[in-house]
């Protein structure tokens, strides 16, 4: 089980616990600056922005699990594709991505401890698989770009794995939990920000407008995106996300060199 997946497990199974640390995890992070060059400066920084490219979204409707399915699949390829060309003129790298779809997510496998959740989804670092268990409540109103950035945010992990970052990311040490909860969240907050720049990379998408995306980034809040310890408070998440689709460049989501007043 990653360093990961053993905080989240932590923070769901201590939530008395969790306001207090978020209080003083400024106070107690301020003085553990990450110093792992994989992560600080990793090539990943200096192959520029994302090369742009056409994705057609298929077409999706409201509590169809099929399409839903379909429209993952798509957004994947479209991964592959620009992420594949990306890492590769720069020399990094590439594996595609696989997509496993099921109705539960396993739990035990690849070291998973899946939530309670209807909805959830998970990376397997092993054989490059990413894992969506697609429920009621993705499927409510499945027309606002969340399908579509949440599939980027989850092939985010694949990027870090082919890149050094997250196997980096899992040997660091940490003395107080505090520490480990912002060494977590400045690995998942570049996710977002990574996420933000492949959505940059196929913009504007046919048939979608400014407001689209605006709508989306307000649909950002804590309760749809974890707990504040190891995800980040909704503005930050934001904040990363905004600056990754405003450059279209991974280097724009170097979070390993960030103050910890940006990854709160």
């Amino acid at each position: 089980m990653s360093r990961l997946v053993k905080l989240l497990t932590l923070a769901a199974l201590t939530c008395a616990l969790i306001a207090p640390l978020a209080g003083t995890a400024s106070a107690e992070t301020a003085a553990y600056p990450v110093k792992n060059p994989k992560l600080t400066d990793n090539a990943l920084y200096e192959a520029g922005a994302l090369p742009t490219t056409t994705c057609a979204e298929p077409r999706v409707k409201r509590n169809d699990r099929k399409l839903a399915r379909a429209y993952i699949d798509a957004v994947v390829d479209c991964l592959n594709t620009t992420w594949g060309q990306h890492l590769t003129n720069a020399g990094l790298p590439f594996e595609p991505a696989k997509v496993r779809h099921v109705s539960r997510i396993p739990k035990n496998y690849c070291g998973f401890d899946p939530s309670k959740n209807d909805s959830q989804s998970r990376y397997c670092e092993t054989n490059g698989t990413l894992f969506f268990q697609v429920g009621k409540d993705w499927l409510d109103d499945p027309y606002d770009l969340w399908l579509l950035e949440t599939t980027a945010f989850m092939y985010g992990y694949h990027v870090q794995e082919l890149v050094g970052i997250y196997p980096a990311y899992d040997a660091l040490k940490y003395g107080k939990k505090a520490e480990g909860y912002e060494q977590d969240r400045r690995e998942y907050l570049q996710l977002e920000c990574l996420a933000g720049t492949f959505v940059k990379s196929i913009w504007p998408m046919e048939n979608r407008k400014s407001s689209d995306w605006n709508y989306f980034l307000n649909l950002v809040t804590g309760d749809r995106r974890g707990e504040e310890p190891t995800a980040g408070k909704a503005a930050t998440i934001r904040a990363w996300i905004k600056r990754g689709f405003a450059t279209g460049d991974p280097a724009s989501c170097n979070t390993w060199k960030a103050p910890s007043s940006q990854v709160r």
